[in-house]
């Protein structure tokens, strides 16, 4: 993302700023999803190895991904509205702690039960609040243009989490072993709150400023608006949304989710969103690492093709914020779907014991694909749901997290049950075919014919 050059402070008496404070605080979230992200690297890792230590089936390993991809995405909406009463400094850092402390006591876990509270319950809680709804967020937050771009490079973070500790995990899950690869997760995950606690400022008031690239507001209709007539959302970020007599964070999660469910566009997304989740994290995130090691691939080889997915991930998801921003969002997410459906489509006469140009190919185009769906869905719930954009956004990301979860489990019972993933691989591909027709067929107008109320 560029930073502008200029940018005034629009408080009477302050200086010019170089740089507006929105790029700060854009840039240590972008840390934090890094750093959340370490064990979104993990599962696929270090199966194996718990495998052969323990002796746990891909079932039992695959259900400890799956509470936590549950957790993952049920704790995004909550996580949502408690940034909007907490404050985002706070939310963020408590679940970079979490992360932490669940990846370190996973090196004390002996019993299959154990695997299912660390990965499962504390991860699962931390990784959730750190989500792409608190992408979302800051976007929503800070930003008054140039919001799909922000999306897509926040995004990119989760992404650039898994390219960053993704090889190391590899090495270290070979030698010294699994548990020096958790550690390295927690001091990930830890090292950032320092940052969070001392530069993400939970809003542009906090310091002073209008979200970056707002107007300054016309003085004389201020004068005229009184207390009475304050709109809910006080402020121009979106943020402190709730009053100080409102209800409580899940009271207000639970609120926007009733609201939303009466409009055909949010089905829609969450429909779409949740077969996202089952073709990224639910299938090639935990499994493809197990399906190559099944075909004869080095663990570290396999490792090594997800970490050029990450790269590349980073690359398409900056790309599809700065289309979302110029282009219908709904005929990008029916693209989007539809050649990733192609690709796990093919995915299963690529995999082999080497690493064959198809496969390049296959790694590209996947990781250019793997969450370019996150800016055009944040975008059509701004559009559609307004002030309530970022919550809904995190309902709509519980239906993502909802499918990795189910797609996670399903993978390993077929796994186990056939000895192979072909029949995962396929199922995938005609789901992403189904999310490519209900995405372009969302309604252009919901905005106009379908009203949400914000209070």
């Amino acid at each position: 993302m560029t930073a502008p050059d200029v940018t005034e402070v629009p408080t009477g008496k302050q200086p010019k700023r170089r740089l507006h404070p929105a790029w700060i605080v854009a840039a240590v979230a972008f840390l934090a999803l890094v750093g959340a992200a370490g064990f979104r690297a993990a599962p696929g890792v270090l199966m194996v190895p718990l495998q052969e230590e323990f002796g746990w089936s891909t079932t039992v390993l695959s259900l400890a991904v799956s509470i936590n991809l549950v957790l993952f995405g049920l704790t995004a909406p909550f996580a949502a509205a408690l940034m909007e009463r907490f404050g985002i400094r706070t939310v963020t850092a408590f679940a970079l702690c979490l992360i932490g402390l669940g990846s370190a006591l996973t090196v004390f876990v002996n019993q299959s039960w154990q695997i299912l509270f660390t990965w499962g319950l504390l991860i699962g809680l931390g990784t959730g609040s750190t989500a792409l709804v608190f992408a979302a967020t800051i976007a929503n937050t800070w930003f008054a243009k140039s919001r799909g771009l922000v999306i897509g490079v926040l995004t990119a973070g989760s992404a650039a989490g898994q390219l960053v500790f993704l090889p190391f995990i590899a090495a270290l899950a070979e030698n010294p072993g699994w548990r020096g690869a958790s550690l390295l997760i927690a001091a990930g995950a830890l090292a950032v709150v320092p940052l969070v606690l001392r530069w993400l400022r939970n809003s542009p008031a906090d310091v002073g400023v209008l979200p970056y690239g707002a107007a300054e507001p016309d003085a004389s209709a201020a004068a005229k608006t009184t207390t009475a007539e304050a709109p809910v959302v006080s402020s121009p970020t979106g943020a402190g949304a709730l009053k100080a007599d409102s209800p409580n964070a899940a009271v207000r999660a639970l609120q926007v989710l009733k609201r939303a469910s009466k409009v055909r566009t949010f089905w829609a997304l969450a429909a779409g969103f949740a077969i996202c989740g089952a073709t990224t994290n639910g299938l090639i995130g935990t499994h493809f690492i197990p399906s190559a090691h099944d075909h004869g691939m080095p663990e570290t080889t396999a490792a090594g093709l997800l970490a050029v997915v990450g790269i590349f991930d980073i690359v398409g998801t900056i790309a599809s914020g700065w289309l979302t921003d110029r282009f219908n969002p709904k005929v990008l997410l029916a693209v989007y779907y539809q050649f990733r459906g192609i690709g796990l489509l093919v995915l299963p006469l690529l995999l082999g014991s080497s690493v064959e140009p198809s496969m390049i190919i296959f790694v590209v185009v996947y990781g250019l694909d793997w969450v370019a769906t996150v800016p055009p869905t944040a975008a059509i719930c701004r559009s559609v749901f307004g002030a309530d954009g970022s919550v809904v956004f995190g309902w709509v990301f519980a239906a993502h997290q909802l499918g990795a979860a189910v797609a996670a489990l399903l993978a390993g019972l077929i796994r186990d049950a056939t000895g192979h993933y072909n029949y995962a691989w396929l199922g995938a591909a005609a789901m992403c075919t189904v999310a490519a027709v209900i995405s372009a067929t969302i309604r252009k107008d919901a905005a106009r014919k379908e009203p949400v109320p914000v209070a």
